[in-house]
């Protein structure tokens, strides 16, 4: 099964000439309506961003929530799941709409093995996406339930945020921490394919040593960080390209760099032209890929 996720990554790549992942991370404030029906206010967004992407021909490689976002806007205690349902909605639309283009949650989940194997059934069977990000650092029987399911699986390894390096750099053993996840990635793969990383765009030399360790062995790339945050996605994939590994098995993800491009001004009228705008220029940008 997890094989078929590279496969899916490859294929959906050629159909839709992106390698492009969007993140779908609503923001409420920066709605351009909002009812006050935050379920019915995000299916409004998300429906008008993708006729406008279907009718313009213009898709991404993958397609990414962050379901923190979504959970934030539930309020159990009180039997509201607005965001909960929003995310349903969401998943669905993208079933229906976009059925070759692989869904992965963002999610960064791991716990002790059983806890894991629950949180792997949440991104699996009950919200059915491709694939999910997950945290190394309980080790092996923490990353198991999720790699074993099936499915496509991206483990933390050099992330996009500033923070990355308190931990991420450190030196153990003579190299790198994240050297030494890395190195841990590729023995999981071997054995579970369809493992990949997460290597943000942000830290490009330390992308370009990952790449050339995970070149040629069938392991996904997620790479956060460009747009917004300040990585270059032209730079990205001539890394990818120098360092010998194929760039059709990577996912550069922008998130509000894409979807909520008004955030310093008022939303502008053709809002959704804006947000595709946004999708075909990184498309147009990462196009070395092919």
């Amino acid at each position: 099964m997890s094989r078929n996720y590279c496969k899916k990554l490859r294929e959906s790549a050629v159909e839709s000439r992106s390698i492009v992942s969007m993140g779908l991370d609503p923001i409420l404030e920066y709605l351009p309506a909002k009812t006050g029906d935050i379920r019915k206010d995000l299916s409004g967004f998300y429906h008008e961003i993708f006729t406008e992407m279907v009718d313009r021909k213009i898709l991404p490689g993958a397609f990414k929530p962050n379901i923190g976002y979504f959970h934030t806007l539930d309020r159990p205690r009180n039997g509201d799941f607005s965001g909960s349902l929003a995310l349903a909605d969401l998943l669905a639309a993208l079933e229906k709409i976009f059925p070759g283009i692989p869904v992965i949650l963002d999610a960064k989940r791991g716990d002790i093995a059983l806890s894991s194997s629950n949180y792997a059934n949440e991104a699996f069977v009950c919200w059915g996406v491709d694939a999910v990000t997950i945290s190394p650092y309980m080790g092996t029987d923490s990353a198991v339930p999720f790699m074993a399911f099936g499915k496509g699986v991206y483990i933390l390894n050099r992330t996009s945020n500033p923070g990355a390096a308190d931990f991420q750099d450190l030196t153990v053993s003579g190299e790198s921490l994240f050297h030494a996840v890395a190195e841990q990635i590729i023995r999981w793969a071997q054995e579970f394919p369809g493992t990949g990383a997460v290597v943000g765009a942000t830290s490009p030399d330390e992308l370009s040593s990952l790449a050339e360790m995970f070149a040629g062995k069938e392991i996904p790339l997620l790479i956060p960080g460009v747009g917004s945050q300040g990585g270059s996605g032209s730079e990205t994939v001539a890394r990818l390209r120098q360092a010998g590994y194929d760039p059709l098995l990577a996912r550069i993800n922008s998130s509000s760099g894409i979807t909520h491009p008004w955030k310093k001004t008022p939303p502008p009228t053709r809002w959704a032209k804006a947000v595709v705008d946004n999708l075909e220029n990184l498309n147009r940008e990462t196009g070395g890929a092919f």
